[in-house]
């Protein structure tokens, strides 16, 4: 009960004669404290994500929670404890709006981290999601570089292709015709004419031919083809792979608290850009949650009535401000006395020295 009291900073000499209060400024001593300790855990665990994946990770999580919970612990307790109940209702409204303020921000500061810890599991498979698109992004970028830098050959490439399949069609078809000339078959481009007479042959050499000129086709792509994959390899095209599942995990395990809480954020939207309900109000209501959690013991405070601690606590500093006032007082007068008795002492020596020096 005492250490909640100190939390909530009262003085507990004064409480402790007025037993029907204890209740209360316990309950927001509580708060307070629990504040500390949430900020202690929300703090760490931010920082342990900036440095994971280093031997003392955890060290310094723990040692800047600590130091982050007792930070936040203090400003809590030096907001509650400077509200005065003594002031009318608006102007305790006025003394307390800023410190809402600053309590409202500390509640969003400390929501952050925990909500990062609530949506673990969703955000790393959205993790997944955004490191696969930024490597597909980053490929297409080097592809579309190569393909700028390298537009002739590529260009010249095609075009080899495209003769090529032209050609392989036209010999196909050219080979069905040899066939209908050699069985004899009348068409408009056949004599009709069984066996394998001139115009069989004419058709056979002109097939060869084309043939011929087909397999050149084919080594030049193939000469221009490695020439290309040589490039890419050069430019490092070859070397871009998509993360597989044991690397796409590694990553995502020592991805750092901005990413994470892009990663949160990208969570509220669907892939289509529109709002994802269901994640935007939950994300929405746990920052809810601690900043209501964290602006509590300041409206505890002031939706409280004035109770006998506080008349006590006020009749207490108005008797030190008067006791110190006639301290004051006190300490003046003794200085006045101090002096003029310096000042007659001193007068009297010098009339002596006077006196003295007429005589001689």
């Amino acid at each position: 009960m005492r250490f909640f009291w100190w939390c909530c900073g009262v003085h507990q000499a004064t409480l402790a004669k007025y037993p029907a209060e204890h209740n209360k400024y316990v309950g927001i001593g509580a708060t307070i404290f629990f504040t500390g300790l949430f900020a202690a855990l929300s703090g760490g665990y931010a920082l342990y994500f900036v440095f994971s994946g280093g031997e003392f990770a955890a060290l310094f999580a723990l040692l800047f929670g600590l130091l982050w919970g007792l930070a936040i612990f203090n400003m809590d307790r030096y907001i509650v404890l400077s509200i005065n109940k003594h002031a009318s209702g608006f102007k305790q409204l006025m003394q307390a709006t800023p410190r809402i303020l600053l309590a409202v921000l500390i509640g969003i500061v400390i929501a952050r981290p925990l909500e990062l810890k609530v949506f673990d599991k969703e955000i790393r498979e959205q993790l997944r999601v955004t490191y696969l698109d930024r490597q597909r992004a980053a490929i297409d970028t080097l592809n579309k570089a190569f393909e700028s830098k390298y537009a002739i050959e590529l260009e010249k490439t095609a075009e080899l292709k495209t003769e090529r399949d032209s050609l392989e069609a036209t010999i196909k078809t050219d080979r069905i015709k040899l066939k209908m000339e050699t069985f004899g078959e009348k068409t408009v481009e056949t004599s009709g004419i069984v066996g394998y007479g001139p115009y069989a042959k004419q058709r056979q050499a002109e097939l060869e031919k084309q043939e011929q000129y087909l397999d050149t086709l084919r080594n030049r792509i193939q000469l221009q083809e490695a020439f290309i994959q040589q490039r890419k390899q050069f430019e490092g095209l070859l070397d871009e792979r998509l993360l597989t599942g044991v690397q796409l995990d590694s990553a995502v395990n020592l991805a750092g608290f901005a990413d994470r809480n892009a990663a949160l954020g990208d969570l509220k939207y669907h892939p289509d850009g529109t709002v994802n309900e269901a994640n935007y109000w939950s994300i929405t209501f746990i920052m809810l949650l601690f900043i209501f959690f964290e602006c509590l013991p300041v409206f505890v405070k002031l939706m409280s009535v004035r109770d006998a601690y506080d008349i006590a606590l006020r009749d207490q500093q108005t008797a030190d401000i008067y006791r110190s006032g006639k301290n004051r007082d006190a300490e003046i007068a003794i200085v006045d006395s101090l002096y003029d008795t310096h000042v007659t002492q001193t007068a009297e020596k010098r009339k002596a020295q006077l006196w003295g020096n007429e005589t001689l």
